[in-house]
């Protein structure tokens, strides 16, 4: 057999300190998902982190 292909290169990402483009996420509290997606950009100039909770809401 031939040699095991190479690992793709990880994309480029942003360097620190620049602005991240904006995109929406459906949002969710303790109590539910929100009705609204929430956008990115609703936060423009505050302190932002993200967590993604990989089994949240699901039966996994």
């Amino acid at each position: 057999a031939g040699a095991p292909a190479a690992a793709p290169a990880p994309a480029p990402g942003l360097r620190v300190g620049t602005m991240a483009p904006d995109f929406a996420l459906t949002g969710a509290t303790r109590y539910g998902m929100l009705k609204a997606p929430v956008r990115l950009a609703d936060f423009r100039g505050q302190t932002v982190v993200l967590a993604f909770f990989y089994q949240a809401r699901t039966k996994g």
